[in-house]
């Protein structure tokens, strides 16, 4: 079992003893599933993480989780050990809950091991702490280690590998009700006082740089130039991995389908694989920096000062700064973003917070941006090469998204009359930190593993219906006469409004299952009807196939606005006890993407802005 505060370093030790990715945000009560996974080192043996709390007299909505499963899990016979991780750079705070987690469990009959996390911190302060003594003091093993290097891990490792002295062990006790007493934290602050370092020297850099990052105007223009720079990066960082992924896709396709016969499998393999899911896989490399540079972000402490600073403007919509770490979340995918706001503990707040997730512009809907911004925005840049255009509608178009989050629950605050008091806002700022760059490249591309997978399985089912669909009944020799044809024109007054022919249509239609979806539909749809052409540039097919750029607009607005997957749905309703909430926003937020996108359409048809 493995247990500490918030902010820690447990999950990241975690990950280093199971080797295992999982990953969350630095915020404390956001940790509000566990994990667990079998140790390599430690055959036999699994290791289970849960939730960060900051102490067994649980205050929140989410250390009543982490505590009322950790009891649950004291009183199971097949946990041997406690690990508790400890911030050494935050000794009084940490040790506040190891105290109470080893009254806990050796009552339960549980050997405690102290993971003395952030040692390197330590070390790169020329700051040494006397372990052995702060040993003896807590009668527990104290080991000095750092998730982030993986110093001291192979001596954590050996002492889990000792045999457990049975005469030491205590008979369990029931259920034993543990007390957050001034006792406690009056020893909490004398250990800390005689065995934890000097915090003048650590807090003196972190307020420094606090001065400038939460400065009530530097901080905020910091915070807008962070977040353009994170979505610029998305069109920079990526651009040589995409051309890379393209090339090699067209090669593959170019090696693979001379070797077929001719006839429906080597159409199948060109039109719905290479066409379909190739064009999907194209986008890929910018899920992977979008999620490097957010996980920068996370590691180096700077994302709770990011939270801090959008306290103020997210409370006047009827939020709070806790509301931020869902909404980031959100950006990856609304799914974890929703499972985050469980940590609000005002109702109110969470209910309005899941109306905003939804919202955010997720990594489902990256490479529909990406496509159609790279299909109509030239790669041109500006201030000697640092400001990208495709970079700076990326940022736009996400902006859009939050604004759209913030007006949606603001107006819904407003219309609500509870009088019932919220809870205060009470957010812990961790320290700066170096991020662990190998770490993140991992959890980088573990996280882009995922979404393929868990995206490929959806696409590549449509992508075949749809090209069963457009090939048949001609053999693909014309799609203006298969069946997709005919289902997209039945459809096709729906979005002419958009300027749209039914091409697009379908493609929006199937992007409910999924958002990555409409671009393995158009990938496959532009693959029977050019089947002659390159399988895989489809920006170069769409910006050759007559759509307008006000169209191209118009559809940006409609998935900036309509709602989510229904994954998404299905994720919400479970959480809200009902399917009222996720309908309703479903309604709503879909006929609002349609009616903006004919707006835009229609405006920017008038030719006023020379689009």
């Amino acid at each position: 079992m493995l247990i500490g505060s918030p902010n820690c370093g447990k999950t990241l030790l975690f990950n280093r003893l199971t080797g295992l990715r999982h990953k969350v945000a630095n915020f404390p009560g956001i940790t509000v599933e566990m994990a667990s996974g079998p140790m390599p080192d430690l055959p036999g043996v699994t290791l289970v993480d849960y939730p960060g709390s900051y102490s067994l007299q649980p205050l929140s909505r989410d250390e009543i989780v982490a505590v009322d499963e950790f009891k649950r899990g004291l009183r199971d016979p097949d946990v041997s050990h406690v690990i508790c991780v400890i911030d050494v750079t935050r000794m009084e705070k940490s040790l506040y809950l190891t105290l109470q987690v080893i009254r806990l469990a050796r009552r339960s009959g549980k050997r405690v091991l102290v993971a003395a996390n952030m040692i390197d911190v330590l070390e790169s302060h020329s700051i040494d702490l006397d372990f052995e003594g702060l040993s003896r003091e807590l009668d527990a093993p104290v080991i000095p280690v750092s998730a982030r290097t993986g110093s001291g891990i192979e001596r954590l490792l050996e002492t889990l590998r000792e045999p457990l002295d049975e005469g030491t062990r205590l008979e369990p006790a029931g259920d034993i009700e543990v007390r957050a007493d001034l006792l406690v934290q009056q020893a909490a602050h004398g250990l800390a006082r005689r065995y934890g370092p000097n915090s003048d020297v650590l807090v003196r850099s972190q307020h420094r740089l606090d001065a400038f990052f939460l400065h009530t105007w530097f901080g905020g223009l910091a915070f807008f130039a962070i977040m353009f720079l994170l979505f610029q990066s998305i069109f920079t960082g990526a651009a040589p991995a995409m051309d890379a992924v393209e090339t090699g896709i067209a090669a593959m396709a170019g090696w693979v389908v001379p070797l077929l016969p001719d006839g429906i499998a080597a159409d199948f393999t060109s039109d719905a694989l290479f066409s379909g899911v190739g064009a999907f896989l194209v986008f890929v490399p910018q899920i992977f920096v979008l999620t490097l540079v957010v996980g920068l972000l996370e590691d180096s402490g700077y994302m709770a000062r990011a939270a801090l600073i959008c306290h103020r403007p997210l409370r006047f919509f009827g939020l709070t700064g806790k509301s931020f770490i869902p909404m980031l979340s959100g950006v990856a995918c609304a799914i974890p973003g929703v499972y985050a706001a469980r940590s609000i503990d005002s109702p109110k707040k969470r209910r309005l917070t899941y109306m905003a997730v939804p919202l955010m512009p997720c990594s489902a809907r990256l490479p529909v941006y990406a496509l159609l911004i790279a299909a109509f925005i030239p790669s041109t840049t500006a201030a000697f090469g640092f400001v990208g255009l495709q970079g700076l509608a990326m940022f736009l178009i996400y902006f859009l998204g939050l604004v759209l989050g913030l007006v949606v629950a603001g107006l819904a605050a407003r219309r609500d009359r509870d009088p019932t008091p919220d809870v205060p806002f009470v957010l812990e700022m961790p320290p700066y930190r170096m991020p662990g760059l190998v770490p993140l490249l991992r959890q980088s591309l573990h996280r882009s593993g995922d979404f393929v997978t868990r995206a490929g399985g959806v696409i590549l089912g449509v992508t075949v219906v749809v090209w069963v669909l457009g090939y048949f009944p001609n053999g693909g020799t014309d799609l203006q006469s298969s069946w997709l044809a005919i289902i997209g024109r039945t459809i096709e007054p729906v979005f002419a409004p958009l300027g749209l022919d039914w091409r697009y249509g379908v493609a929006i239609l199937t992007s409910f299952l999924a958002r990555e979806v409409f671009v393995g539909t158009l990938g496959t749809i532009f693959g029977i009807e050019l089947a002659d052409a390159d399988m895989v540039p489809l920006i170069e097919r769409i910006h050759n196939s007559g759509l307008e750029a006000a169209s191209g607009f118009a559809l940006l607005v409609f998935f900036s606005m309509a709602l989510m997957c229904v994954s998404t749905l299905a994720v919400l309703a479970r959480e809200t006890g009902s399917w009222k909430l996720p309908l309703k926003m479903f309604l709503v937020y879909g006929a609002a993407g349609y009616l903006g996108a004919v707006a835009v359409y229609q405006v920017l048809s008038l030719d006023v802005f020379g689009v």
